[in-house]
């Protein structure tokens, strides 16, 4: 069972509260978070891509890095986790990516992949003139596709004459081209989207509200599991947790009831405000799960909130579910909470 980090290359993590930890998304707070996560026995590490954040009184991931090059930095000092940099569709050519990613196995062989982000934010790309229109919500996933195939016809080939209804390649070259295979993440929650990463991909985030409910993923890694059947293809679910934990399952509560209390509701609104924009998006898309009103305070990403104990035990519950191949964490201090989780809590797991 792997384990992975979502790094705070934004401000505040992933906490929307006034009394959750306050802080910038640096690189060096990032670098000591993935190299501390190396030392514990991560199996890897992810950087999402932000282009604007959501305000309120926190500005809640109005200050972000970039995710390519933050990316690179991090390849050039560590040495055996895997790091995913984030790609935004909608902002960068394939090609490019292709030839970003590329470089940065260079700095890092055989330890680079690339997490596919189709667009649910409008803002992101409505501020640069990069919005394709409203009616993107309903073909993204065709998009995505498309962008992910020239992707992999340029890794396993060198080339892509690629000719869809979104991208022409006119004989488009890659070299040199990766050392080994380049992963390619996903965080589709929709049956469309996961019928995407099972055709292509080779994993697939997977995130869910609900405190100290680990079966609100069995749902979903079980419809994965069936579509990746349904395509003769191996690929693996990655539930998205976050962890607050103490010695105590009282001590933890109190830390939660605490974030509780101090949810920015303007950085909420915000998001929720942008969620409604996709009028598609079925019940189990991202647009419609980050509206869910419980646990908002943390993304809609499904909280362990115990002991170590408690929390190890909530991991064990998981890794039985269909498909699962790992699980990628936040934390609320993330240097104490990746420290914590890989001395208190993997010594536990069964």
């Amino acid at each position: 069972m792997d384990f992975g980090v979502f790094i705070p290359i934004a401000n505040n993590g992933w906490l929307i509260s006034e009394n959750s930890p306050q802080y910038m998304g640096t690189w060096e707070l990032n670098k000591n978070v993935v190299q501390e996560a190396e030392r514990q026995g991560f199996a890897f590490a992810l950087s999402m891509v932000k282009l604007r954040g959501f305000g309120g009184k926190v500005e809640f991931w109005d200050h972000a890095l970039e995710s390519f090059t933050l990316m690179a930095g991090l390849a050039a000092v560590t040495d055996r986790i895997k790091l995913y940099a984030s790609t935004a569709v909608l902002t960068l050519p394939p090609a490019l990516v292709a030839r970003m990613a590329t470089t940065i196995d260079q700095i890092a062989p055989g330890r680079f992949g690339i997490n596919i982000v189709s667009g649910w934010a409008k803002g992101e790309y409505e501020q640069m003139g990069l919005w394709p229109g409203d009616d993107y919500f309903g073909y993204r996933y065709e998009y995505s596709t498309e962008y992910v195939q020239i992707l992999r016809d340029l890794f396993e080939k060198g080339r892509s004459d690629l000719k869809g209804q979104y991208f022409t390649m006119d004989d488009c070259v890659l070299s040199p081209q990766p050392t080994g295979h380049v992963d390619i993440v996903c965080a589709g929650q929709s049956d469309r989207g996961m019928r995407m990463v099972a055709e292509l991909g080779d994993y697939n985030f997977i995130l869910s509200p609900g405190v100290n409910d680990p079966e609100v993923y069995r749902e979903s890694t079980s419809r994965l599991a069936a579509a990746a059947q349904s395509t003769g293809r191996d690929v693996g679910s990655l539930p998205l947790f976050m962890a607050i934990m103490a010695e105590t399952d009282e001590e933890a509560r109190a830390k939660w009831d605490s974030y509780q209390a101090g949810a920015d509701a303007g950085a909420l609104g915000y998001m929720a405000d942008e969620g409604g924009k996709d009028e598609s998006a079925d019940s189990a898309g991202t647009a419609r799960t980050i509206n869910l009103p419980e646990g908002a305070v943390n993304f809609n990403m499904a909280t362990l909130v115990g002991s170590y104990e408690t929390v190890a035990r909530q991991i064990d519950q998981v890794a039985t579910m269909p498909g699962v191949k790992g699980m990628m964490f936040t934390f609320d201090d993330f240097e104490q909470g990746v420290h914590d989780f890989g001395t208190r809590v993997k010594p536990l797991l069964g």
